[in-house]
Formats: C-alpha cells, structure tokens, sequence
C-alpha cells in the first residue's frame, strides 16, 4: 500500500466516521415537533453587563440562524414547537422553545465560568484558554492515568500533537524515552526544557496521581521568557493541589500483567548449521558447483569446502536425538519469562478550608524483571520500585497573603543483573543455539563440547548467569516554598511572589558484579562409549563487595511582580520576574575539569497581554539571560516575541456563518529564544585548560611524558584539553507561528492547526572537522550552523451526545522537516556528499542496484549507460552491487547517497476514542510513526559475528538471498564478502513506521453505592498498553534502536495488561 493512499484513506476514514456520528437519526428525537406555520420571531440576548453582540441564534435542528447585531436583537422565523438555541462563546448555551403565542424573547445569558476561567499552565503562570494566542497543547493528569507505564513520560506519547515520543527501551527503571518538540532544529542538543511546578526537574519517574496536567509550549511566544532554555520547546509539569471542602481519600490500586510486545529471534540450531554450511560452500565453489538450494541432504560432497559441521552434526540437528550433546536452545525463551507482575498503589487526600488547602500523595511501583533468574539469590535480576511521596499545602496567612509549600520526592531502588542492561545484550547475539542446554534440575550449568558441535562464543548464561548484580538506591527530595502578597490595596489586579526551591539527590550503590567468570560449568560431551557425560571444569568464584556514593543538590529562586485587571471589555496583564539557579558539582564533557565550580543562570522576565471582549488579543513577552559559556560583552542575550489573535467569528459581518462555523480564532506569533547548550562543555570563551601528570610506559601514549639517562624516572608531562574561543556566542532561533482555532455544527466539530517555520543561527559547534590532525590541537565551538525548521498540526474532535450515550473521537497529525543551511562540513569531492541542505543527522550509504545474478551487467547498462563497475570483489549470485555515482567506473566511499530518515519520525499521528454511558467508560488510543528509518547493526550485521561464532537473527535467514529465495531484501551471507554485502545501503536501512494501539481501558463506575454506604464512588477497570502493533519490518519492535548503544539492541518492549480499583470516600 504506497504512503499517499494509506494517508488519504486514513483522512476519508476520519471524515466517514464523523460524517455518521452526524447522522440525522441520532437526533430523530428533537424532529417529533409541532409543525405548524411559521413565524417571524424577534428577540434580544443581553449579559449581566448589556447586549451581547454576535450570539449565535438558531433553530434547533435545521440550519436555519442569525446572529445577534449592535444591540443584541435578532429576527429570524421558526414555527411553534421548534426550539431556539442561542450561544455565544464563554457563555452558558440556553435553550428557549417556540410558542403559539408569543413572538418576542429577550434571553439573559448566564457566563459560562469553567470555559470562561478554563485556564492552560504558560511559562511563569497561568492563561485562559480562550486568550491565548501562542501555541500551546496541554493533556489532563486523568488521560495519563489511562497508560499502565511506569515512566509517566511514555504515558504521553500520542496525547499532544507536535512531541514525538520514542521509547529505545523498557528496562525497568530505565525506559524514559525521547522526547522531540516539533522535531529536530539543533546540531547539537535539541533535549526540550521540562519544568516540574515551574522549576526545572525530571519528571518521568513522577506518580501520574500526582500530576494535575501537562503542557508543552511550542512556538517562541510561549517559550522566549526561557530564553537561553526555551529554544527547543518546553515541557510544564503542574502537580495537583488542595481544594477547600471536606477532606476527599482517593486509594487506587492494579495489577498488570507484562509481556515481550516484540523483539529479536534467533535461528534453531538447524537453520543456523544450514545457513553457515550454505555461506562456506558458496564462497568456496564457483557459482556452477552450488548445491541449488540452503537446504542440502547430504553435505558429505561439501566436507572440502569449509563447513563447520558436518553431516553427523547437522542429523543431530535436526532430529534432536541427543539434545545435551547437540542441543538446540531457543536463548531468548529460555532467558525471558513469560510474564511478569507489575503492581501500582496511591492514596491521596485532598480538601481544606478557604484558609487552607491541602493535596497529600503517597505511592508505590514495584516492576519485575522478565529475565529469569537462575540464582538463589534475587537479587541478580532487574527489577525496580519506587516511593513517591508529595505534599502541597496553600494557606492564607492574611487577607493579603499567601504561603504554598510544596514537598515532593521519592525513594527508588534498582537492581540490574551481570554487567548491566549494555553488557547482557550487546553478547546475547553471542549465543548461539548449540552452545547449550542452560542449567539442569540439578542446577549444573551444562556447555556444548567445542569438538563434537563446533566453536561458539558463549552460550547465553554466561552473559549473567554467576555474574552478580548492581544495585542502587536513589533518595529525591524537592522543596518548593512560595510567598504571594496581594497588593490590590496599592492597585487592583497587582501581586507579588517570591518564591525558592531546592532540589537533592543522592544515590548508594553496592556493586556485587563478578569480573572473573561463571564459576563452574559443565561440558556435555561423549565418551568413548558413545554415551552422553558430563565434564565438570573452572571454579566458582565468590562475589565481591563494593560501594558507591555520590550525590547532587540545586536551588532556584525567583521574584515577580505580576498584574491582571479588567477594565469594562478591557483586560490588562503584566509580569515582570527575576530568576537565578545554582547547579553544584554539574557534570561536563571535559573529564569533570569545572565539576568543582557551581553552573548557574540569571534572568529577567517581562510579559504584557492585553485582550479586548475576548476578541482582540496582544501579547509581548522578553527574556533577558545571563550564560557562563560566554565572555563579557556576549554573557547576555535578549529573547524577544510578540503574538496577537483575532476571534472573527465574534464580529457582526460574522453573523450569516454562524450557523455554520460558530468560533474561528486566528493567532500568529514571531519570537526569538536561545541555547548555549553544547552537550556538557562549560566556559567555551576561556583560554585552553591543560593537565599535568606523570608520564609511563603502561598508559595512554599521549600521556606518556618522556624519561632520560639510565634512571628510568618519567618526567612530568602536560597535555592540553581545552582550546576556547572568545567570540563564541549565543546560539539563536527565530520562530513563526500561525494558527486557528474553530469549532463546528454547533461546537461539536472542534479543528486546532498550526504552521510552524524555524530559523536556528549561529549554532554551536565544534570546530574538530576543520582542524588537520598533524596539529594535534583541541577542537573549540564557533558559531558556525544554521538549520531551518518547518512543519504543521493538525487536530480534529468530535463530540457529541445522544440521550445518555456521550461520545468523542479525535484524530492528529503533525509533521516537522529540518534542512541543514550551514554546517562546519569540510567541502566533498563530489556535490551529492555534502551533509548541507539535507536534514540532520541524515544517513548516507550505497545505493544499491540489485544482488548480482544472471544479466546484471547487461541490466546495468542498459539503464545508465556503461558499463556495471569495478565493485572490488569476486561477486557471486546474491551478492550487493552498488551504482557508480561519481562515474569513475569503481565503488568507493565517493558513492554514497542520503538514504532513508532519522529515527525521530518526522510524521506522528494519532486518533483518541472516548466513550461513556452512565457508568461505564471505554477508551481507546491508535497512534502512529512515518519516514522514520532504522539503520540495522549489531545483531542484524554482521551475520554470525565477527568471529563466525555468534548467533544469527531469523528475519536475517528468512530475508538473506539464497538459490531458494531469489527475490530476497538482504544480501547473500558471506565470509568473504561480508564487508562489501554489509556496507550501509537499502538492504540494512529499513523502513520503520508503524501503527500500534498505544492504549486501551474500559472501566464502570459506581456512584454513591448503596452496598458500600461509606464511599462517593467505586470504579474497576482493565487497561493494555502496546496491545497491537502493524509494521513493515519485523525483525524487532519498531520504536527499538537499530544501532547505537550495545550494537541497538536493548531490553525489549513490553506488552501490558492491568487491572485495577479506585475508591473514593
């Protein structure tokens, strides 16, 4: 199915299913009306305050409306028995019935206080949702409470438009994903800002019960008062807080079930003896003495031509006659359980007086391993748990002033087996099949004998099996105290805040790994009998002890003034604000040379809003930001926006569209935000920081100092680690945005869009390319990038009722491109090289033309013209061959091309399904990934290791060209041209999109149950999380990493099913 078709049948599929949720018999109730003759009907619609201008008046039922003029009247026709509807936004919807003897109506509409005062969190407070011009997207705590994860960073994937949510991992306590903010507009860090009750803090690991909502901020209106931060969008985390009434328990508990959602799979002894026999003998012959097929009866004929096993082995293989001697262990079933529990606990309370407010949380995680654990000890496994704690306290001290106290934290413990999630699955692919039966009933750890089944790496026990295990504990504690002071007896609408922070940590580790081996394992071997015994060999080593601590502490300060009045139509707001940070013994790349010296920022804020009826909006904000990686004269940057909005639809020409589309806001915003991140480097204008040390023979060579005469003494040596530059400067983006925000046949249609184009300069890089090797010289960051960034959002909803039946379905996507105008690039030989004006991180490979068979030199020329070129191998049948790009008649490095994408996709989608009926609620959420690639290494590549001795990956043999699968997507496998079958072409970088049933619950809910006399509500419910996943590739999960850390392949991802209660009383 090609890309334009599935995304035009997706939007016809949106709009068919909106399309019956508008059917006409869902309101074949409201038609059952008197239909007599129709009359002219005249009214007024007026507000506590006068007329209301452009309220929206129609007949229920028909797209017969008007709206209201100057003064508030309106006239339109409509029979006895019909039904008025009147609207208008931020107001109570009324409803008025036609009778037989009346014809004028004057209609008092009530303000609609939640709309009115729905407010979303920005930077540095809060705005009504109806004002705000910026572009801004916000998710409730009670949609994340749908996702049974751990990280409550995962739980946000598919719930707002515009952040791409890719998880590498779900290792428990490490499964914290990547987060992106419209893409990638950075050559270095493009890490978004996340801010925890306005202070800046991680949030993955948070109670989700805990969490009243997040919002992201995404264009440079909403983000330039971060200045130096907010360059790559920002992440605010607002905590739940007291509200005064009687004292409110909530205790909610599940249980889940998890589960491998999908991961790699390994080929059965046969299939791997197969392959590699098949691989040896095609590179031994000429292509007219191979065998036809991989599948070969007898390989007696084949004993010359290096097989690894033989005829005898490979019957063993296959019949599983002998299965300790010969055996055939799927590694990835026989390490990994079926499932695993994971369980979840929070009690919260929540009330106070209008003098006090108080919201407390406690809650518990406790995550198990899918690894077996082969030990009496527990411990060597990975699991995880973790305590939250929080408690957010609000009292008026005066009638005046206001003191907020927030504490909150958590207490984590995290065990990982053997040398750690890196160690364990970068040597899995080591594994090979016949390398063992694991351990016995009996508890011995059983090998194969190298002479009977051939050489092998490991089998997979030795990756952890005796090995230990890591364990560390980790304290949090944040404390945030804010005093607020109404000032209104100076003016109405001023106040003042000051308020502190300080954030901790401290982690103790005891390190039980064991470096020397598996202790004593036992070798399935024959003896001379022919009998099946086992050798016993090495020693058992005891686990050694160590520890580890270390810790890190931050504070955060701030001062505001701040202004919000009304004037009439008029609304007036203002901030002004003071920030300052203080990070000590911060991390850096440069081997922790500052670590000694506190990281810190200052910073003024300014913000003016003003927004006239609702209808008008302006706003301005500005950042004024001081950084440490600059020198005088360039230490401070000013961060400037401006964003205005228009709602049309409140205007009297508006008046014939009411009908048809009832709201219609228009906003824009152009701003300016900083970075002066550069991936832990600090002070970048200082001069170059050298290091001392005393030289010898056993170190690095560039540390090995000198030594003269016949003492052997080492003389002192320096080397330099650091070059600075004092020019370097802010790196800066400059961000439009344009949007709208409208609703539909009668507010049930919602539609947001937004277009966005970024214009990042002077971006920090290092200058390491340009520097000539022969100098030796540190490397230095200059201002020498630019990168443009562009793309668009768009969300629909529908929402509708019908009796008791409540319904909504929303679908999103958005889409965000980069394009690299400027880049520290060494100019290439050839045009097509060139990184620039292509977006970052683009992967470059061979393209290849076909896997050589018979008439490919013929099919070559016949498409380009000359002849196939030198691929500088003795190719065979299933072999790669590349095209010639430069022309020169030879493969080389000079012909590769950009291939595929990144692995942040630049299309996410998603569509949210709700449902309620009385007590019962369902809920589902489909979300999506498109141009996206996976580059595929470790496992997928080389085939059977470098060493000819590792296991190999079944999509691998499934996909390799053989003389049975001629039609194949990968290589042929090949000892000897395994370099040039694995260089990186379209063969090994895949397409990774995706469609996955992100979440599903269904749940009912019992209100004040007489049974239960004691509670306000009892509700039960069941959950999945990654249920269904649709993919082109199939290898692995398609959100796991291809390549990078330990050979791209981490621990799997995890298909959850939960249970769960809530009560409340």
């Amino acid at each position: 199915m090609n890309k334009t078709f599935r995304k035009t049948a997706l939007l016809v599929g949106a709009f068919s299913l909106l399309g019956l949720c508008y059917s006409p018999k869902a309101y074949a109730a409201d038609a059952v009306q008197d239909v007599q003759q129709a009359k002219k009907i005249t009214g007024t619609v007026v507000d506590a305050m006068g007329p209301v201008i452009g309220a929206s008046v129609v007949v229920k039922g028909t797209a017969n409306g008007v709206a209201t003029d100057l003064d508030g009247n309106f006239t339109l026709n409509a029979s006895p028995g019909q039904t008025l509807v009147i609207s208008y936004i931020g107001y109570l919807t009324k409803e008025v019935r036609v009778t037989a003897n009346q014809s004028v109506y004057n209609v008092t509409l009530e303000e609609d206080r939640q709309m009115l005062e729905e407010v979303v969190v920005i930077a540095y407070g809060q705005q009504k949702k109806v004002t705000i011009t910026g572009a801004v997207s916000a998710v409730g705590g009670d949609e994340l409470l749908k996702a049974p994860v751990a990280s409550v960073a995962n739980a946000l994937q598919g719930k707002l438009p515009g952040m791409s949510v890719v998880q590498p991992s779900g290792m428990p306590g490490a499964d914290e994903p990547v987060i992106r903010v419209r893409g990638t507009g950075s050559l270095c860090s493009a890490e978004p800002l996340v801010l925890v009750d306005g202070v800046e803090r991680s949030f993955g690991q948070l109670d989700p019960n805990e969490i009243e909502d997040i919002s992201i901020l995404k264009d440079a209106s909403a983000t330039a008062v971060f200045g130096v931060r907010g360059a790559n969008g920002v992440i605010l985390v607002t905590t739940k807080r007291g509200t005064p009434g009687k004292a409110s328990v909530t205790v909610s508990a599940s249980s889940a079930i998890q589960q491998i959602a999908k991961f790699v799979d390994f080929t059965d002894s046969y299939t791997y003896g197969k392959m590699w026999n098949y691989s040896a003998i095609t590179d031994a012959l000429p292509m007219s003495q191979w065998p036809g097929s991989a599948t070969i009866a007898d390989y007696t004929p084949y004993a010359d031509t290096g097989i690894r096993f033989s005829q005898d082995v490979m019957e063993h293989f296959r019949t599983g006659d002998m299965p300790v001697t010969f055996p055939n262990t799927d590694w990835i079933g026989y390490v990994m359980k079926d499932a695993a529990w994971q369980e979840q606990v929070n009690v919260n309370v929540n009330g106070g007086t209008e003098k006090m407010r108080y919201f407390v949380s406690a809650g518990f995680l406790n995550q198990n391993s899918l690894f077996k654990t082969f030990s009496n000890n527990d411990d060597e496994t990975f699991k995880y748990n973790r305590f939250n704690y929080r408690a957010n306290l609000d009292i008026n001290v005066s009638k005046y002033s206001q003191l907020a106290l927030t504490l909150g934290g958590r207490v984590q413990n995290r065990t990982t087996m053997g040398g750690g999630e890196g160690f364990l699955f970068r040597y899995l692919q080591g594994a090979t099949p016949y390398a063992g039966i694991g351990v016995d009933d009996q508890g011995r750890h059983i090998v194969s004998d190298e002479s009977y089944v051939g050489p092998y790496d490991r089998d997979a026990l030795s990756n952890y099996y005796d090995l230990g295990y890591v364990n560390e504990s980790t304290n949090v504690l944040n404390l945030d105290l804010q005093y607020k002071l109404d000032m209104s007896f100076i003016t109405p609408g001023l106040d003042f805040k000051i308020k502190g922070s300080y954030n901790t940590d401290y982690t103790a580790q005891k390190n039980r790994q064991n470096g020397y081996g598996t202790g004593v394992t036992y070798v399935a071997t024959l003896n001379s009998a022919g009998q099946e015994v086992l050798r016993k060999e090495n020693i058992t080593w005891p686990l050694p002890y160590n520890e580890g601590k270390w810790g890190s502490r931050n504070w955060y300060a701030e001062a505001s003034f701040n202004y919000a009045h009304k004037f009439g139509k008029h609304n007036v707001g203002a901030l002004v604000l003071y920030n300052q940070s203080k990070t000590y013994y911060p991390w850096d790349s440069d081997g922790s040379l500052y670590q000694s010296i506190p990281k810190g920022y200052v910073g003024l804020v300014g913000r003016v809003t003003y927004d006239y009826d609702t209808r008008y909006m302006i706003d301005f904000n500005i950042g004024y930001n001081g950084s440490e990686n600059f020198a005088e004269g360039k230490r401070y940057g000013t961060f400037p926006s401006f964003s205005i909005g228009w709602i049309p639809s409140s205007e009297k020409f508006w008046e014939p569209l009411k009908s048809v589309i009832g709201y219609l806001k228009l906003r824009g915003s152009w701003g300016k935000v900083g970075n002066d991140n550069t991936n832990g480097a600090r002070f970048l204008y200082l001069p170059g920081a050298w290091q001392f040390y005393t030289g010898a023979t056993t170190v690095n060579p560039q540390k090995r100092g000198a030594n003269f005469g016949t003492s052997g003494g080492w003389l002192q040596a320096v080397k330099e680690l650091t070059a600075g530059n004092p020019d370097v400067t802010w790196e800066t983006a400059s961000k439009i945005n344009i949007g709208l925000d409208a609703t539909f046949i009668n507010d049930r249609l919602s539609v947001n869009l937004d277009l966005f184009w970024e214009d990042r300069k002077d971006i920090l890089v290092s200058n390491e390319s340009q520097l000539p090797a022969v100098t030796s010289l540190p490397s230095s960051y200059v201002n020498k990038g630019r990168v443009k960034n562009h793309g668009y959002e768009l969300t629909l909803r529908w929402a509708d009722k019908v009796g008791d039946f409540r319904y909504s379905i929303s679908p999103s996507i958005a889409f965000a491109r980069n394009k690299v105008i400027e880049m520290l690039e060494v100019p290439p030989l050839y045009e097509y090289l060139s990184r620039t004006g292509l977006p970052v991180g683009q992967r470059f490979g061979y393209d290849l033309f076909e896997f050589y068979q018979e008439g490919t030199e013929a099919r070559y020329k016949e498409i380009y013209g000359v002849d196939m070129p030198n691929q500088n191998v003795t190719l065979k049948y299933g072999d790669a061959v590349y095209v010639d790009l430069n022309g020169d008649g030879v493969i080389d490095a000079n012909d590769q091309k950009p291939l595929g994408y990144n692995e942040n996709p630049e299309i996410t989608w998603s569509v949210n399904a709700n449902l309620n009926w009385k007590g019962l609620d369902f809920s589902m959420l489909w979300v999506g990934a498109d141009n996206t690639s996976r580059a595929l290494n470790g496992y997928f590549r080389d085939q059977f290791g470098s060493t000819n001795t590792s296991a190999l990956v079944q999509w691998v043999a499934d996909n390799s060209w053989t003389e049975d699968n001629p039609g194949a997507i990968l290589p042929r496998i090949s000892f000897t041209n395994r370099v040039h079958n694995n260089r990186d072409s379209q063969a090994w970088i895949i397409d990774s999109k995706y469609v996955r049933l992100k979440n599903l619950e269904i749940g009912y809910t019992f209100n004040k149950p007489t049974w239960l006399p004691l509670l306000n509500y009892v509700r039960i419910y069941a959950s999945g999380q990654n249920l269904l996943t649709f993919a082109d590739f199939k290898g692995n999960d398609p959100e796991a990493p291809g390549s990078g850390l330990d050979f791209g392949v981490r621990y799997p991802m995890t298909r959850v099913y939960n249970f769960g209660l809530q009560v409340n009383f």
